[in-house]
């Protein structure tokens, strides 16, 4: 896998297992702080804890991570990751964020450790695939929902994960993705999510899902 700029100057990787790359062309950044972070309401949480399904390249992580810091905020950050990149590939995607940087290079000494702690906060991983593994109930202040798409990598957007997602997260706490594909959207709501759809870029529509209601099970 080879680097590829994204169209506000940042990089990302094109797998070719999967056929897609980890992030749009209009921008990894862009869509990291837009989307995820921003959509979540993550950006102006006094405690963030963020569930993530696709840690990839740690773009969404280090995003939010420079938010953290901006704002002198403790993160916790737990991350589901079915296939860790090389230390090598991911050391050659930098991002124009300072303080995460800093923190991104301590990481990447351990790299591929479970859990990594400091000053700034936490970021542990769950290495497996989603479906399979077992997550903390009533968590999460906000769920990255960023693997692969439903077409390439159908599992995580399933009903039984949604419904473990929506478990682990806290009420009227937030879940985004880029996905605005109608089964997933449907599924989303069935696992307890008020639905929301949102504009988005390079494309017509994200969608949030707001924990509302009671969890399922």
């Amino acid at each position: 896998m080879e680097p590829l700029l994204t169209q506000d100057g940042t990089p990302t990787l094109f797998h070719p297992g999967y056929g897609e790359a980890y992030h749009p062309r209009q921008g990894a950044l862009l869509q990291a702080r837009r989307l995820y972070l921003e959509k979540t309401l993550t950006h102006l949480h006094p405690a963030p804890r963020v569930l993530e399904v696709g840690l990839g390249l740690l773009v969404n992580f280090r995003t939010t991570l420079e938010s953290a810091l901006e704002r002198g905020v403790y993160l916790r950050y737990l991350a589901v990751e079915r296939e860790p990149l090389p230390r090598d590939l991911l050391a050659q995607v930098r991002l124009p964020l300072p303080r995460a940087e800093e923190v991104f290079a301590e990481i990447l000494k351990g790299w591929p450790q479970a859990c990594f702690r400091g000053p700034w906060g936490e970021l542990c991983i769950l290495f497996g695939e989603v479906e399979a593994l077992e997550l903390p109930r009533d968590w999460a202040t906000a769920v990255y929902l960023d693997p692969f798409s439903p077409r390439a990598n159908p599992g995580p957007w399933s009903l039984a994960v949604l419904q473990k997602l929506r478990r682990a997260l806290r009420r009227g706490g937030r879940l985004a993705t880029y996905s605005a594909q109608g089964g997933f959207r449907r599924s989303l709501k069935a696992a307890g999510f008020a639905l929301h759809r949102v504009p988005a870029l390079g494309k017509r529509e994200w969608t949030v899902g707001i924990a509302l209601k009671a969890p399922p099970g």
